[in-house]
């Protein structure tokens, strides 16, 4: 027997969802997480543009853009952390949403790190960061190909979790990576796996 709940989803009989699960720092309804990760995605994202600029022209003026773009990347990034940190510390514990919450935030910390090494190899570069090499950006480079990953994992914890998002979350909820998860997003499984 199934029992109608919010959202026109129903629960199979011993499924759960839990309730309260919207952001706790939210601007005009909406989660400020999501709102701020913008900044520091397309920061960083666009420093990889800019050192290509400056190896395809050899112009200090890409190297210094991109120096400076960085560096607002990362304090973006960790303003953008708080309030992400904040919402998973009230995922439930032992629930796949907790466990792709531990790994969005890992992948995000080693982004950061890569672009820090980044800048401090910019900054020790002979010449000044104007003038980096490729070695001195290719941990950013790195930062950019892992950023991907942990994106897709923030959109799981929000489309296919609902966490953050919806009242009645459901933490437990299959990874949309498997077939037909899509229309039961919110749907408990007891899965605890990615």
């Amino acid at each position: 027997m199934r029992a109608p709940r919010a959202g026109g989803l129903a629960l199979a009989k011993g499924q759960s969802y839990v309730s309260n699960m919207r952001s706790k720092l939210e601007v005009a309804g909406h989660a400020l997480h999501p709102m701020l990760i913008a900044f520091p995605l397309g920061l960083l994202g666009t420093s990889v543009v800019w050192d290509i600029c400056a190896l395809a022209t050899a112009k200090p003026l890409w190297g210094t853009i991109a120096y400076w773009t960085i560096t607002a990347g990362i304090i973006s990034g960790l303003v953008a952390a708080i309030p992400g940190f904040i919402d998973w510390l009230y995922i439930p514990k032992r629930t796949r949403a907790r466990a792709v919450g531990v790994y969005h935030m890992l992948l995000n910390v080693t982004v950061l790190t890569l672009f820090a090494i980044s800048l401090v190899a910019r900054h020790a570069a002979g010449g000044g960061y104007a003038q980096a090499g490729f070695m001195h950006m290719l941990p950013g480079w790195i930062g950019v190909a892992v950023a991907v990953v942990s994106a897709w994992l923030g959109g799981e914890l929000v489309e296919t979790l609902g966490i953050g998002v919806h009242d009645d979350a459901n933490p437990n909820a299959p990874s949309s990576l498997r077939s037909g998860s899509r229309h039961t997003s919110r749907v408990a499984s007891g899965t605890g796996h990615i």
